[in-house]
């Protein structure tokens, strides 16, 4: 939590304890920056209006630098202009002062939630990532082809391979990504950002 009002941090830090939660409270923003990002589901409840500083720069920075920490704005002189900046920025929630226990336990609910997905999803790449990894050129080449929809002939003609040779530089790439379908190795190159949109089966 960052809230330049000791009283406000206090009192959010008991709440938030008291719900189970493990509490870092921060008077400023270059507190949190001093702390190094958590490898935990975890999420940042940032006062909007802190002393010589803006919640919502501070929002967007975190942006800028890939900091992906779920973040729920809270302040005593929130407008709509300044709800929809931080929306747009991600937000996982705006809250007004005052507001209940039961709102912020929601809200923080929520974005522990949102931080668990993002967790598992980074996990996820990781591990395509890795499996990716184990290809040989040849196969990572073939694996490239195939999910932008070309026939096995068509990667054996553009490879300057036998078509025999193309299905089993496929097989080897279902087996080593650990697809269950091609749908699925679609999915996965579409994740790991290798699947080439210019490349298609009709005009190839």
């Amino acid at each position: 939590m960052i809230d330049d009002d000791p009283g406000v941090r206090g009192a959010l830090g008991s709440l938030l304890r008291s719900a189970g939660y493990d509490v870092a409270l921060h008077a400023t923003t270059g507190d949190f920056r001093a702390v190094a990002a958590s490898d935990t589901a975890s999420c940042l409840v940032l006062d909007v209006r802190l002393q010589g500083e803006s919640g919502l720069d501070f929002q967007e920075w975190l942006v800028a630098e890939g900091r992906e920490i779920p973040v729920i704005l809270i302040t005593g002189h929130g407008d709509i202009p300044m709800t929809v900046r931080g929306m747009k920025a991600g937000a996982v929630d705006f809250l007004p002062k005052p507001f209940s226990d039961e709102q912020m336990l929601d809200a923080v609910g929520s974005a522990i939630a949102k931080s668990e997905a993002q967790l598992a999803a980074a996990a996820g790449n990781a591990e395509l990532a890795r499996h990716y990894a184990t290809l040989t050129a040849r196969e990572a080449e073939v694996m490239g082809l195939v999910v932008t929809g070309l026939m096995n002939k068509q990667v054996a003609a553009r490879l300057d391979l036998s078509e025999i040779t193309v299905k089993i530089h496929r097989g080897n790439v279902m087996r080593k990504m650990a697809a269950q379908s091609l749908a699925d190795l679609v999915r996965m190159a579409e994740l790991l950002g290798i699947r080439d949109e210019t490349i298609h089966r009709f005009n190839i």
